[in-house]
């Protein structure tokens, strides 16, 4: 049995994310339907671009809807403990590879309206440093095979 994941994400990315999820699937499936209904009555559906694209909206608008159901069943909402400790929800400044970064560890929704760069926890570098404090040194293993070296220089939580 695998634990499902948990999203760490702001006020105002949860807000957003829900706001979605709400118009998706209300508005938003009432409008696709009204469009697959009036191609449907055009005629024959074989040579109808217009019911096979209302369709395939569809499809995506579903898939979409349960990305997000999923994604808000399993949040944690605020910012983590400013403790050192690695964590989804951190700014991370370390030295990759020798070079010095600083991206956010988490989803890409909380880092939206930002320049900074999103790195999963799931990610191979996300994976070597969640859970590691500042100090800690680690490795990751680049698709390329090559071993990169990463150093916790600082972690601080996301104001947003």
């Amino acid at each position: 049995m695998t634990e499902t994941p948990v999203t760490w994400l702001t006020q105002e990315a949860y807000d957003r994310l829900k706001s979605e999820l709400d118009q998706l699937s209300g508005e938003g499936r009432v409008e696709i339907a009204e469009r697959i209904a009036a191609a449907r009555d055009e005629g024959d559906l074989k040579e109808n671009g217009g019911y096979h694209a209302a369709r395939e909206e569809q499809a995506k608008n579903e898939a979409r809807i349960r990305e997000l159901t999923e994604k808000l069943r399993s949040v944690q909402i605020g910012t983590p403990a400013d403790d050192g400790l690695v964590e989804p929800g951190m700014v991370v400044t370390a030295n990759v590879a020798g070079d010095p970064m600083t991206f956010l560890l988490g989803s890409r929704e909380i880092g939206e309206g930002t320049d900074l760069k999103v790195y999963s926890p799931t990610s191979p570098l996300g994976a070597a440093i969640n859970g590691k404090s500042v100090g800690d040194t680690t490795s990751y293993a680049a698709p390329s095979g090559a071993e990169i070296a990463v150093e916790i220089l600082e972690a601080k939580p996301y104001a947003g």
